[in-house]
């Protein structure tokens, strides 16, 4: 997909990106430069709500089993 850029420096996201990232006026994307590429990354307006649910859920116990195998090995 292309968007064109303004005098202004403004484009606009397509509407199938802004569908598929569920992104609305309240959100605000972050432009990464990383050599010669710029990479867009959305930031939700609550980050924190935005995160929930994107886990692989069991964290919990995942992170014990960690420990304890860093226990073991000391």
């Amino acid at each position: 997909m292309r968007s064109t850029i303004t005098n202004r420096g403004q484009t606009v996201i397509p509407a199938e990106i802004r569908r598929k990232f569920q992104l609305t006026a309240a959100d605000r994307i972050e432009w990464i430069v990383e050599g010669n590429q710029i990479r867009v990354v959305p930031v939700r307006a609550n980050p924190i709500e935005a995160f929930r649910g994107q886990g692989l859920g069991g964290g919990v116990n995942r992170l014990l089993r960690e420990r304890t195998k860093d226990r073991e090995k000391e």
